[in-house]
């Protein structure tokens, strides 16, 4: 991979390279560059949609890697149709096997950019994503937000979690060090210095909050809420398609 200084991070084939490289690694170095909390967040996030969980509803998960998030999603909407989608085939090989070994092949799994997908217009009662956000530009972002309300249905819901910068001075520090330090010596150690972790750091500077992504998905229309995850070392957003 060429240095990241020589490329456009957000191009989506850079994108889909880099995570590609961190297929057989991803979950288990996400779980450290998030504190720990990456579960517990997946959880908080779906919570904040508000469909009947006994209801039969359509789920789409964006952004899904190995489908780390589809254990929380089955456990609150059991009966529900869910969907994946993720422009990495790395990542995806390992969904597909989950998929196999945990949920009979029921998971419906697409290899597609979601910034030019095939996805049917409101077609989805709910849309997540787990910590996809941050490879996005303020340009995709909005791109993003045209797409999830084109593909809700009307009144569906949607709810996305990304890891963030925390204002707190002290929980600034500790962040900086922990993720920007700590983290990459970790990775270092045991994956021999790759370059796509230090990557994840970059993201996560540039990102900082949620904020500002809340702001466009409003300015397309979307009913939509901030939300924030122990003391701002996590956000996301969540809200509705109005009817």
């Amino acid at each position: 991979m060429e240095k990241e200084s020589n490329k456009d991070i957000y191009e989506p084939a850079f994108v889909e390279n880099l995570f590609d490289n961190m297929s057989n690694s991803y979950e288990r170095i996400n779980v450290l560059f998030s504190f720990g909390f990456t579960h517990f967040w997946r959880r908080k996030m779906i919570k904040k949609t508000a469909i009947l969980e006994t209801k039969k509803v359509k789920i789409i998960d964006l952004m899904s890697g190995m489908g780390e998030t589809w254990d929380a999603i089955k456990k609150r909407y059991p009966n529900s149709e869910l969907t994946a989608l993720d422009i990495s085939e790395g990542m995806l090989k390992r969904a597909r096997k989950k998929n196999s070994k945990t949920y009979q092949g029921k998971v419906k799994i697409l290899n597609e950019n979601i910034l030019k997908s095939s996805l049917e217009s409101e077609s989805y009662d709910i849309v997540y994503s787990a910590f996809g956000l941050k490879t996005f530009s303020k340009e995709q972002i909005k791109k993003l937000a045209i797409e999830v309300n084109r593909i809700l249905k009307p009144g569906g819901a949607f709810a996305f979690v990304e890891i963030s910068e925390p204002k707190h001075p002290l929980l600034h520090l500790f962040y900086y060090l922990y993720v920007g330090k700590i983290t990459p010596q970790i990775t270092k150690l045991l994956l021999g210095d790759p370059i796509e972790y230090k990557m994840l750091w970059e993201y996560t500077q540039r990102y900082k909050d949620s904020k500002w992504v809340a702001e466009i998905f409003q300015e397309v229309g979307l009913d939509t809420n901030y939300d924030q995850y122990f003391f701002g070392c996590g956000s996301g957003i969540h809200g509705k398609k109005i009817k």
